[in-house]
């Protein structure tokens, strides 16, 4: 059932390769001229005054498209996992509340701490960490990434954490932090491969995790409502990587990374001969195609940031330390 699909890769994907191929720099030098290629250049991924302007451009983006449920005011702001979670949120809103959000509150993020990388080409990217107003007393962490000079900063990942569990991160003696590579084999799990195994271990279980809302208590939960009087409850993940849902990694203090992923799931439930699928609420029917009459599949984007520990090292489970997932779609049956 793999479906790696985004509003934004594949035309991400082509941009991508032409803005690579495009961006140089010459330096004349006294043998002649040297074509220095930008993509291969290990440069600061945004200045701190460009981060702070990105972050106060996405905030009012999100607070005007949330205000009057219209996903075209924060389209060119968003993407990847955060895209795709916000835009059904928006479009279920609409459905329900055409006239606008009548409980729209304005999303306020403060003592804002950003965290911009050092690295060679694109995409460049950069992380924001802040106070938020909702979700209690959340840090909102937030990662901005662009492909491209000329295009806009996106943010691709959204994800809540508890205050003071945001690691101390390397950095140069000029404040800059390291990018890590998707293969990096430094570390308990590579970046590229959290995905995939945080999926795997929804499933099967195992000790790459440690226990937690989002690992073991999650299994156990969906274990007890996978069969119920009347109700059989069927769970499908997979692992989302391509595009811009791409993870990206930190490295931190003590040579562990900070790792942002995406994930992809499905719940379908399906109702025993005499009984019917629990009714939906009323977001759930703004995105469901089909008359729900025995069963229910529900489709989720799930964005999670986890703390993957230097290989070698002490402890070696992945700890996730926050995840926001949202349903992107629903098909009756």
């Amino acid at each position: 059932m793999t479906r790696d699909r985004g509003p934004l890769r594949l035309r991400r994907l082509d941009r991508m390769a032409l803005a690579t191929a495009a961006v140089t720099a010459l330096s004349a030098t006294a043998s002649g001229c040297v074509v220095v290629h930008g993509e291969r250049e290990v440069l600061p991924t945004a200045t701190r005054a460009e981060a702070e302007k990105a972050l106060r451009q996405f905030t009012a983006a999100y607070n005007r498209a949330d205000a009057a449920f219209d996903r075209s005011l924060d389209a060119e702001y968003v993407t990847g996992a955060l895209g795709a979670i916000d835009g059904a949120r928006l479009k279920a809103g609409h459905t329900n509340h055409p006239g606008g959000n009548p409980q729209h509150k304005p999303l306020r993020l403060t003592d804002a701490k950003f965290t911009i990388p050092k690295k060679a080409g694109w995409p460049r990217w950069f992380v924001a960490d802040a106070q938020g107003n909702k979700a209690g007393n959340s840090r909102w962490l937030l990662v901005f990434t662009r492909d491209g000079l000329d295009e806009r900063w996106q943010v691709a990942y959204l994800t809540l954490v508890a205050p003071g569990t945001v690691p101390e991160f390397r950095k140069d003696r000029d404040g800059w932090a390291e990018a890590v590579p998707a293969n990096s084999a430094e570390l308990a799990v590579a970046p590229g491969e959290v995905s995939r195994s945080y999926t795997t271990y929804l499933k099967d279980g195992g000790k790459d995790f440690a226990a937690g809302p989002h690992t073991s208590e999650w299994r156990a939960l969906r274990a007890r409502n996978f069969s119920r009087p009347g109700l059989a409850t069927q769970y499908i993940d997979e692992p989302l990587t391509n595009g811009d849902y791409a993870p990206l990694a930190l490295r931190t203090a003590d040579g562990g990374a900070l790792v942002f992923f995406t994930t992809h799931h499905y719940q379908k439930q399906t109702a025993a001969a005499g009984a019917s699928v629990p009714a939906p609420n009323r977001d759930v029917q703004a995105l469901t195609t089909g008359e729900i009459k025995q069963s229910l599949t529900m489709e989720f984007v799930s964005n999670a940031v986890v703390l993957d520990p230097k290989r070698g090292s002490g402890g070696q489970q992945v700890s996730v330390l926050g995840r926001v997932q949202g349903l992107t779609s629903a098909q009756g049956g």
